[in-house]
């Protein structure tokens, strides 16, 4: 019987599929993964498909179910990369590495890729897997190819399994984006803004490549600049930028006078940063506001963008500076702050042209909004090692931090006796395992110890003093508190036994910003819409929206980050087809809140 042709586009495709027979699905599906028809095979029991997107998610979830000996057959599936044809590889692999252009690789790219390959298949035991058309479809070049080999060979073989896992399904969903005629265009120009924005950067990193955007530089403002134009550019009918530098389009709603949605994210950076930290939560409701515009689309709500000037707390140290403003919880002494350079925020403030007796004339009313919705790039592992593009989160983390100071009786490393030992350094090993242990009780808490020094330490000493920092975040203040708790009384009492004494300081308390339910309950709506399974978490790291929470309801969206979601760090990075879905889910927020 002569097989069955599915219809175009992706939908048709996806109905399609739901309906064929399990021999013609998987006739379609060959190829998708690399000489591995049981990916597809074990894919079709989640029928029926809701989506492409869930379909992706289909396959890649088959894999994450399999064994390790199926998962480690699949790696060893994919050819080598060359730079040169190769007569063995598939239609597939040959197409994408012609894309890549690693075929007009120089000789001596050729040859470096080649001891590469190499020393990679020595360390590893199977092949160097990168989907060569990138995150954003069109092609890595031949040495962004070779530095991300070269960076990946530095990773634990535990790590660089998974994201070879992961890239084989960057592969796949490329595969089915072209037997689909999917296209993610709109993601693929968010991307590409996201680019071009990366050009601003402060001199001292501008020089090596790296970004870095500080409060009120050169850099800083030439970011302000290009976000208001290109607002305008995309039919925001109010573009201004305030007092402090942030900027501000508004799109209004269908009848005059009705409230608005707050929406956006942050444009600074930290020094040598991520493209993506903030930036994301800007770029994608412009595009949406871009669509709305050229289609003539206006909903009962308006919608407010803010691009935040200042979050990171690089320059002054006065984080979320710019939504303290919004709330009325700007601090007047702030001002007064003097940069590395000696100058001031007041200074630097009127340099830019900002004046600074306006600040209390841009905080938000209450009444105007129905509240605030903020898109970010995850910034953790989570949602990567999900193999999910979205997540819902359901609180933004209370935090507390302390810096402290163990200090017991330095002595000769020969002469002290085991059972008359004031060791500072030892009493700290035994409560630092405990912290890792009680943090990890509660499953969604953390505990850090980010920063330790013994001074004066000696190879025949036994260490006197031990010098540490103390982060700990849960997603409710109650959970926060509980956790630090037990986490200080057991060093307590490992000093009281060690006969040390203990130094402590609370240096941080932030409260927890759980997110509004019915806020969050369109976020999930607008996932579920896109077919896609929901997965609810909290956020470690502090953003925005938890500002705003003193003035409004809040709730975010998460975007997976490739690289095992690094961020903070130049290898932060997420793809065309993610933004595409996160651009998706706003506008189903929109429309529905």
């Amino acid at each position: 019987m002569p097989q069955m042709s599915p219809p175009q586009p992706s939908q048709a495709v996806i109905d399609w599929l739901n309906q064929t027979s399990t021999e013609d699905a998987l006739s379609w599906l060959h190829g998708i993964y690399e000489h591995s028809p049981w990916v597809g095979q074990q894919a079709l029991a989640y029928r029926p498909f809701r989506s492409l997107a869930h379909l992706k998610w289909a396959l890649a979830d088959s894999v994450a179910q399999a064994g390790p000996v199926q998962q480690l057959a699949l790696v060893k599936a994919h050819p080598l990369l060359a730079a040169k044809p190769n007569p063995h590889l598939t239609s597939e692999s040959q197409l994408e590495q012609q894309v890549a252009g690693l075929w007009q690789s120089t000789p001596e790219q050729a040859t470096r890729l080649s001891e590469l390959n190499q020393q990679y298949l020595e360390r590893f035991g199977w092949p160097f897997i990168v989907a060569v058309r990138g995150p954003r479809g069109n092609g890595l070049t031949p040495q962004a190819i070779l530095d991300t080999l070269q960076w990946r060979l530095q990773q634990s073989p535990a790590v660089e399994f998974q994201a070879c896992l992961r890239q084989i399904h960057r592969i796949a969903e490329l595969r089915l984006n072209e037997k689909c005629q999917h296209h993610p265009v709109l993601g693929g120009e968010v991307w590409d803004w996201h680019e071009w924005l990366a050009q601003f950067s402060d001199p001292g990193f501008a020089e090596h490549g790296q970004l870095s955007v500080g409060y009120l530089t050169p850099a800083h403002q030439a970011c302000a600049q290009t976000i208001a134009l290109g607002m305008q550019a995309c039919g925001f009918d109010d573009v201004q930028i305030d007092a402090v530098g942030n900027v501000v389009g508004r799109y209004h709603p269908a009848e005059p006078g009705g409230p608005y949605l707050l929406t956006g994210s942050h444009y600074d950076t930290v020094r040598n940063g991520g493209k993506y930290d903030g930036r994301l939560g800007v770029f994608v409701p412009m595009a949406c506001v871009r669509e709305w515009a050229s289609q003539g689309k206006r909903w009962p709500l308006g919608l407010e963008v803010v691009a935040f000037a200042e979050e990171e707390g690089q320059r002054y140290k006065a984080t979320f500076l710019a939504s303290s403003a919004l709330v009325g919880d700007f601090d007047p002494a702030w001002l007064d702050q003097q940069d590395a350079d000696g100058i001031s925020m007041r200074n630097a403030m009127r340099t830019a042209g900002h004046d600074p007796a306006q600040i209390p004339h841009i905080q938000r009313k209450r009444s105007n909004y129905v509240g605030f919705v903020e898109v970010h790039i995850e910034q953790g592992p989570v949602l990567y090692g999900l193999n999910l593009p979205l997540g819902i989160v359901t609180s933004i983390n209370g935090s507390v931090r302390y810096l402290g100071v163990l200090t017991g009786t330095a002595s000769h490393a020969g002469t002290s006796p085991m059972d008359q030992r004031h060791d500072a350094v030892a009493a700290f090993a035994e409560w630092a395992v405990y912290v890792e242990q009680r943090a990890r009780q509660d499953g969604d808490s953390v505990a850090t110890v980010g920063m330790l020094h013994a001074p004066q330490g000696s190879i025949n000493v036994v260490p006197g003093k031990v010098q540490f920092s103390l982060d700990m975040r849960a997603p409710s203040d109650a959970q926060r508190d509980a956790l630090a708790q037990d986490i200080l009384d057991k060093l307590h009492r490992v000093c009281q036994e060690r006969g040390i004494h203990l130094q402590l300081e609370e240096t941080v308390r932030a409260a927890a910003a759980p997110s509004d339910p019915a806020l969050q309950q369109r976020w999930e709506h607008a996932v579920t819409h896109l077919g896609l399974p929901l997965h609810h978490m909290p956020s470690g790291a502090g953003h925005d929206a938890m500002k705003m929470q003193q003035l409004m309801p809040q709730a975010m969206l998460f975007v997976r980050g490739e690289n095992q979601g690094i961020s903070h760090n130049p290898l932060e990075s997420t793809t065309a087809d993610d933004m595409q879905l996160a651009i998706d889910a706003f506008e189903a927020c929109m429309r529905h809140v």
